[in-house]
């Protein structure tokens, strides 16, 4: 099927005054994601925009009016099916295409292929080093403290003798991190292992060891989760940030170790200025988003993670008047856009269900009353997954969900 817009020959350069004139737009393809893949079709969709999506079955996105997904096997080796679809001829019938990353799993497809896939695709500009660098825990880590950004203890492990050198050294309670989290959300539930004790580093570290998830040992920084704050930007070939962005989370579920479940913009100079010294220090261009955590005991904002891509909470950045599945597209095409200057504070996103399990464990943890989580709520809200105008991916989210509680062994 012929593409309006197949420029194989350059496909990096796609002349604005053509599109304007035929009124067409390049589709686009987003690649992983939840939250995040279902927010960016909606919004590009609505702007006219033909919307496929690479994902798993389940996934919100594909449930979406909005979104065409395109059938591959989704079974354990679902990361080569998607690789070898993208850089194959079978993908021929989407050239000219806009290549977007909604997953780690999509960022690492597009950064190790880039050469193949910038002869096929629309790209976003990028600096592949930094941009694996950034899924690369540790190496993320390595960076920021080569460039004085402050980060939590940390210990590189690749064996048992490894553990019983720093064994000394370990401050608890800790957390048993993988270096890329696709590697760890593939065999493992969450993100990482937690241990509050030198047995419990030696039993985590066998599973994945066993499991063949390379990883290293972080400290857990402590507080509750209000203390963490974010920092979004786009950085250009100059490397000067296109807008800033910061918020916070309020709560996480499981509390201390979960992902965010309630969100809520906010003015945060403090983590924009730190951020953005580690995000020039790299050398990462296009997206980039930083978390960090205020460490009470000494006042220090400390890095926890980096993402070079859309996040979970995309979303709540658009509502917020930063539609950024709208500009990093209109970026990639050439289209005129205006500079994204401002964003409205105290914007917030809930994920019910999960909000309401943080709050029964932080009750039982005697940190939150029924009171103050009600209180908590009472504001404007909005929601990862529902729409009024595209109703079907909250539906079937949430049947999901019930089906799986319900065959659940504890039921």
């Amino acid at each position: 099927m012929a593409n309006d817009f197949d420029t194989s020959n350059n496909p990096e350069k796609v002349d604005p005054q053509s599109l304007s004139s035929s009124g067409k737009l390049p589709p686009v393809i987003i690649i992983g994601g939840g939250a995040n893949a279902l927010s960016m079709a909606r919004s590009l969709g609505t702007m006219g925009v033909k919307v496929f999506a690479i994902n798993k079955r389940d996934s919100a996105v594909c449930s979406s009016r909005f979104a065409t997904r395109i059938v591959l096997d989704d079974s354990a080796n679902y990361k080569d099916v998607w690789k070898n679809f993208l850089v194959g001829d079978d993908s021929n019938q989407h050239r000219s295409s806009v290549l977007l990353a909604a997953s780690d799993v999509g960022l690492e497809i597009i950064a190790t292929n880039r050469q193949v896939l910038e002869s096929k695709f629309l790209l976003d500009e990028s600096n592949v080093a930094a941009q694996l660098s950034m899924l690369d825990k540790l190496k993320t880590y390595d960076l920021a403290s080569q460039a004085g950004i402050p980060t939590p203890k940390f210990w590189t492990i690749s064996s048992r003798k490894d553990l019983e050198r720093v064994e000394s050294e370990l401050v608890f309670p800790l957390l048993i991190k993988p270096k890329s989290s696709p590697d760890f959300t593939d065999k493992f539930k969450g993100k990482f292992f937690d241990a509050t004790n030198y047995q419990q580093v030696l039993q985590g570290s066998d599973r994945l060891f066993e499991a063949e998830v390379e990883f290293l040992l972080m400290e857990k920084i402590p507080g509750a989760d209000d203390l963490l704050c974010s920092y979004y930007t786009y950085l250009d070939a100059e490397l000067c940030p296109q807008f800033h962005f910061t918020k916070r989370i309020i709560r996480r579920n499981p509390p201390n170790m979960g992902l965010g479940c309630y969100h809520i913009t906010d003015d945060i100079p403090e983590v924009q200025d730190v951020a953005l010294r580690l995000f020039q220090a790299t050398g990462l261009r296009g997206l980039a988003n930083a978390e960090f955590k205020l460490d009470q005991r000494d006042g220090v904002l400390k890095l926890i993670e980096c993402n070079a891509r859309f996040t979970e909470a995309n979303g709540l950045v658009a509502k917020s008047g930063f539609d950024l599945g709208r500009f990093v597209y209109r970026r990639i095409v050439g289209l005129p856009q205006k500079p994204l200057k401002s964003f409205r504070s105290g914007m917030r996103l809930l994920y019910p269900l999960d909000d309401f399990r943080s709050f029964i464990a932080l009750r039982k943890q005697g940190n939150l009353t029924l009171f103050q989580w009600l209180k908590s709520l009472c504001h404007w809200q909005s929601f990862p997954l529902f729409c009024w105008y595209d109703p079907i991916p909250s539906v079937v989210s949430y049947l999901r969900r019930l089906k799986n509680w319900i065959r659940s062994p504890k039921n």
